[in-house]
């Protein structure tokens, strides 16, 4: 698989990123895997070449981590060869100060972090969200601590308007702060907000784009309407997702570019997202085996421009969704 620069940094990282949301444990949502079941995805990831991690603190309060780093110490040859990012900012408990991105939060949320994924550092320390209830100047100190204490290689950010993002960035760059080299957002074929102004700004200043939900929580491989474990329980998507007679055309134009094509869904609906400009590298989740098959298949697979004309032109513009 091939390994791209990272933004501006000169860190590389796999094209796909695989996604441990899923790993963890089942008491916190009942479509998770546990240990035993997750390792072989992780392990099969790394042996087909993908060396970049995305977890957070919050995936099953910290378990997620803890499965992750174990796996890691036991499937990849050494720490170096992998790419971690893990995230602050959702609750991890009851007490007031166990969320958001004060200073407080932060700094015990990376060691914490750090103690279950087993690692001195992580490559990426991403927040989760934009936090409007501290300071910018607070969070962006406590975020150059951590990585001037080594704690953290880089920082990025996740979903939030793009003014936010410039303004922070503006202000780490401003007081000479550790500064922000990507953006994990929210970006698929039922959803192209992002199009208009965040994917625009990080092209601009060079900063890696990392989407999630590639496949609009497996819509667009043709989930919808399935009796599925996790959409039984899946409430984000019914906040997200509400469009549904444009979304089923979406559906229905990748459907018949895959059948044209002679391969799933899936593999059309991630090739389109991995040739969008500036794309560094999408994050995949894999609960099944065909999951990581039909990612990495993606990878090869080239549109015609008539093809991504078809199952992009039923899309409409909507509201934001997936900033909080």
């Amino acid at each position: 698989m091939d390994q791209v620069r990272f933004g501006s940094t000169g860190m590389k990282v796999s094209r796909l990123c695989l996604g441990c949301m899923t790993y963890g444990t089942p008491t916190w949502r009942d479509w998770v895997l546990d240990e035993d079941s997750s390792r072989p995805f992780i392990k099969a990831a790394l042996e087909r070449g993908i060396t970049f991690f995305d977890t957070a603190n919050v995936y099953s309060l910290g378990e997620s981590e803890a499965v992750l780093g174990r796996a890691i110490r036991d499937f990849a040859p050494r720490r170096e060869d992998v790419v971690l990012a893990t995230k602050v900012f959702n609750p991890m408990g009851d007490g007031a100060n166990d969320r958001g991105l004060s200073r407080k939060h932060i700094l015990a949320s990376i060691d914490a972090s750090l103690k279950r994924l087993g690692t001195d550092y992580v490559d990426l320390y991403i927040i989760h969200r934009f936090d409007y209830d501290t300071p910018i100047e607070e969070t962006l100190e406590a975020l150059d601590t951590v990585v001037r204490t080594g704690r953290a290689r880089y920082i990025g950010a996740s979903s939030m308007h793009a003014w936010q993002f410039m303004k922070m960035l503006g202000l780490q760059r401003a007081n000479g702060l550790a500064q922000f080299v990507s953006m994990q957002n929210h970006y698929n074929l039922v959803y192209r907000e992002e199009e208009r102004e965040m994917l625009p700004l990080c092209r601009s200043e060079g900063l890696a784009v990392t989407p999630w939900s590639p496949l609009a929580r497996g819509m667009l491989a043709g989930t919808r309407g399935r009796q599925t474990q996790r959409a039984a329980s899946d409430q984000q998507s019914r906040w997200w997702y509400t469009h549904e007679a444009e979304e089923d055309a979406i559906v229905a134009a990748v459907q018949a570019v895959a059948a044209a094509c002679g391969v799933p869904q899936a593999q059309v609906a991630m090739a389109w997202v991995i040739s969008r400009p500036g794309i560094t590298g999408p994050i995949v989740g894999a609960s099944k085996p065909h999951h990581l098959d039909d990612a990495i298949a993606a990878l090869a697979l080239k549109l015609s421009d008539e093809e991504v004309a078809k199952i992009e032109a039923p899309y409409r513009p909507r509201e934001p969704a997936g900033h909080k």
